[in-house]
């Protein structure tokens, strides 16, 4: 399973740009004016040489009336779904009395906790942690989150007791069923299996946590992962279901396919597509199951047919189900379609192969201009797998746009005959070999004339 690293502290001492540094995007809303992050946001954690998902919370600013109770409630909720927190505290305005309670409820919860020095940029280094100490919480780290001091060294220690990678309980694909509440997971689930293996209710939420089921198809091991359905942070209130949030997101991480659930009597909301967009961006081979279709109008399979490629063209390379769990309908077809992802996903190309490709590729449609000059893409090679990595390298890549490099991806995909699985596409600045050469032979490069 992924850690999941929590950031803690009062408002307007950096949590949000910390996030953003850690999951390298710019997820979290950054602003100067306190309390802007109302609620929590979940990312996969890029920094540190392990992954993780890291939990960006709301400050904790309690009302003076019910200062203790508020804050103690939102400290539990982030201890309960947590293995380390990471404590901010503001270097430039020192420790405050909200910092010190905080600090003590930090210090009952049992958790592994960081307490981390912000805002540290220009600071002399002893000076800015030493008021810091009195807290009892072990040696600070001081960082500046806006600039990255300090960074790596503190994921470096928060994760060195966690695994590299992520234990499988056997050599079997994984594969998770996520979706939004009560599209049919669990009854896909059965259905998959035989047999009534996990609660199957009307109610929305009845999977509370991930549950991993072992499967054996035609002398195949499969490990099955049912997660809780994921409804939007505004309409999750409880801790419990902020707490299989977490679990959903660890079970994607932890799979090596995915297969999303919709509910073709219902259209495709914004949480089916930010359900799908996390996926994606883990990088996981998909499967999309349209589950409930039985019975329904001619009318009704178009327009859904039609949502799919309006509201989730990302996911043009995942294969497309149509099942009803409740009747069987294309339950059968489900794990082939699975193994063909799988398959896709753990793809290894020959580099000789893929550098011919890139140059077809490059052939058919060439890379744009910049200032004149053409950018060049001159080789590439395979760096990872599940999902495919590509790292190519050339001159001027810096300023290839993101549209040819979904280009590259989607020729790819096509030239392997992939399906299920992304490509991700990596840019290396190449080096010009015959650089200072001139000079290291002790002369002078000739200047042209104009």
């Amino acid at each position: 399973m992924l850690p999941v690293i929590a950031l803690v502290g009062r408002p307007n001492v950096g949590k949000s740009t910390l996030f953003n540094r850690l999951t390298r995007t710019r997820d979290a809303i950054v602003d100067n004016q306190p309390g802007v992050t109302r609620d929590r946001l979940y990312g996969r954690g890029r920094l540190g040489g392990k992954p993780c998902l890291v939990v960006d919370t709301g400050g904790l600013e309690p009302s003076r009336e019910r200062i203790h109770r508020q804050i103690l409630e939102q400290v539990e909720q982030v201890l309960a779904e947590s293995d380390a927190v990471l404590f901010l505290a503001d270097g430039e305005e020192g420790l405050v009395p909200q910092d010190r309670e905080i600090a003590a409820q930090l210090r009952q919860g049992g958790r592994n906790v960081f307490l981390v020095v912000n805002k540290t940029e220009g600071m002399e280094s002893e000076l800015a942690l030493a008021e810091f100490q009195e807290l009892g919480m072990g040696r600070p780290f001081a960082i500046s989150a806006r600039r990255g001091d300090g960074v790596a060294t503190l994921m470096e220690a928060v994760l060195e007791p966690f695994e590299a990678g992520i234990p499988a309980e056997e050599e079997r694909p994984r594969v998770a069923l996520v979706g939004r509440p009560n599209v049919g997971k669990s009854t896909l689930v059965n259905a998959l299996l035989g047999e009534q293996r996990v609660i199957v209710s009307d109610v929305p939420g009845t999977t509370r946590d991930s549950v991993r089921i072992p499967l054996e198809v035609d002398g195949r091991p499969w490990m099955l992962i049912d997660t809780a359905g994921v409804r939007r942070r505004s309409k999750v209130d409880s801790g419990v279901e902020k707490f299989s949030v977490v679990k959903t997101l660890q079970a994607v991480g932890e799979a090596n396919v995915v297969v999303l659930v919709l509910d073709a009597r219902s259209e495709i909301g914004a949480q089916d597509a930010t359900i799908a967009g996390m996926v994606h961006d883990l990088g996981r081979a998909l499967v999309i199951a349209v589950n409930k279709w039985d019975g329904l109008s001619g009318e009704r399979r178009r327009r859904i047919r039609a949502e799919l490629e309006l509201k989730l063209p990302f996911l043009g390379y995942a294969e497309v189900l149509f099942t009803s769990a409740l009747h069987g309908t294309a339950v059968g077809d489900l794990l082939p379609a699975v193994l063909r992802a799988y398959r896709s996903a753990m793809t290894e190309f020959a580099t000789s192969d893929l550098n011919r490709k890139l140059q077809d590729a490059v052939a058919a449609t060439p890379p744009p201009m910049r200032r004149g000059r053409r950018i060049k893409l001159k080789f590439a090679h395979q760096a990872g797998k599940n999902p495919p990595v590509i790292v190519i390298h050339g001159s001027q890549v810096a300023a290839l746009p993101p549209a040819y490099r979904r280009y590259l991806a989607g020729y790819f995909i096509r030239a392997y005959r992939l399906v299920g699985t992304p490509v991700r596409i990596v840019l290396r600045q190449g080096e010009n070999p015959y650089a200072g050469r001139a000079r290291s032979r002790g002369t002078k490069p000739k200047r042209r004339r104009r």
